[in-house]
């Protein structure tokens, strides 16, 4: 009888820096795109500053869920976006003593939501499309 508690088989070692990589860039771009529409520059020192308490949410959520078993599932995305939406603003807020103004709060969770889960969407219908094109 098999044991149901054994982890699953991780993925292909490529996907996962792939996949950290992507997940990193949906943050970054998320700052920068933000600091850009309102005024702050684009300097690298403030826009890691800024992006700070969200790689950090983004390293957390990686870490509870053990994305590297799963890198590109979905309920991988699923899982990580909250995580590093409220580890992000609670850090931004208590930590880096940043604003978390109710606008902020929802225009952060759809744009990581979009970014986090959307390329893992992607990623699926694209495999999926592969593995039909080679029967």
């Amino acid at each position: 009888m098999p044991d149901d508690r054994r982890p699953p088989a991780p993925q292909d070692d490529r996907r996962t820096p792939l996949a950290a990589g992507l997940d990193t860039a949906s943050v970054v771009l998320f700052v920068a795109i933000g600091r850009r529409e309102h005024d702050e520059g684009t300097a690298l020192a403030g826009l890691l500053s800024t992006a700070a308490p969200f790689l950090l949410g983004l390293l957390v959520a990686w870490l509870v869920v053990r994305a590297w078993r799963a890198p590109t599932a979905l309920t991988t995305g699923l899982l990580i976006w909250p995580i590093t939406v409220v580890v992000g603003m609670v850090l931004r807020r208590v930590v880096f003593g940043d604003g978390t103004a109710f606008a902020f709060v929802i225009v952060a969770s759809a744009f990581l939501g979009l970014t986090l889960v959307g390329w893992r969407v992607v990623a699926a219908m694209y495999e999926r499309r592969m593995s039909h094109s080679i029967r």
